[in-house]
């Protein structure tokens, strides 16, 4: 069985707001600004809903036999439609385990919409036994079943006020947690050009997300303590065998 640990970073999806609040004279920084402000208004927040998020990168870990693989899909320039079909593609060629941290609540949510939107046909991922049986008591779709986990949601015990954000759990462990970015400043990197500061990002939240799922996997009784070990070493041999920038600042956060 493989494991797909992923991520999505995203921006305001600036030709829905222009279409949403009729703003076709403004420039894609004004227009996030109006859509920023009326969510604000709206809600306290100026979090976006769902649907108002444009993926611009997902990256993610996928580890199968012998093999730990990271990175991004696509290319820098590859548009929308093309991340998500990569995403959606892999889930059918592999049907791996997912992991996330939030993705119930955030990375597959806006999935869902922008493939609507796109039309990127995924027809394993949303399989909830009417083709394959063995779907129907473990699909990536219901809550409690296993194929999706979406670790922030287990760990708080499915509880909302017992939610820890991603970047904290990596440090209670010993773990680099967010390097050099945060969620909230994607738009303005976005807005400069750096959208490949932006994958790296995304990257090393998978790769937290993924050193967190396999210290649950020992808390939870599926690697001991001598498989766990040879899982991070594993981890480690990845980081030593890249010359990737994001990649020697993660080793040089976490000492042995």
């Amino acid at each position: 069985m493989s494991t797909l640990v992923f991520d999505i970073e995203t921006v305001p999806d600036t030709d829905l707001g222009r279409r949403l609040y009729g703003l076709h004279d403004l420039t894609d920084a004004e227009v996030a600004a109006v859509m920023f402000r009326k969510r604000r208004e709206q809600t306290g927040t100026d979090f976006l809903s769902h649907e108002q998020h444009r993926i611009v990168a997902i990256s993610v870990a996928m580890r199968s036999r012998d093999t730990l693989k990271l990175w991004s899909l696509g290319d820098e320039d590859a548009p929308e439609k093309v991340l998500i079909e990569r995403f959606f593609d892999g889930i059918e060629r592999y049907t791996p385990d997912l992991v996330s941290w939030n993705g119930s609540g955030f990375d597959l949510p806006v999935l869902h919409y922008r493939s609507l939107l796109h039309g990127v046909n995924a027809a394993r991922y949303w399989e909830l036994g009417e083709a394959d049986a063995s779907f129907r008591f473990r699909n990536y779709l219901s809550r409690y079943h296993w194929r999706h986990m979406d670790l922030m949601d287990i760990l708080s015990g499915f509880q909302p006020r017992g939610r820890v954000g991603l970047n904290d759990t990596a440090v209670l462990l010993g773990l680099p947690g967010k390097l050099g970015m945060h969620g909230d400043q994607v738009w303005d990197a976005y807005q400069r050009g750096e959208l490949a500061g932006i994958r790296a990002y995304c990257e090393t939240d998978v790769l937290n997300t993924y050193l967190i799922f396999l210290r649950f996997e020992w808390v939870r009784g599926k690697l001991d303590a001598t498989e766990h070990a040879a899982e991070i070493e594993r981890v480690r041999r990845f980081l030593a065998d890249s010359e990737a920038a994001h990649w020697r600042e993660f080793a040089a956060a976490w000492p042995s």
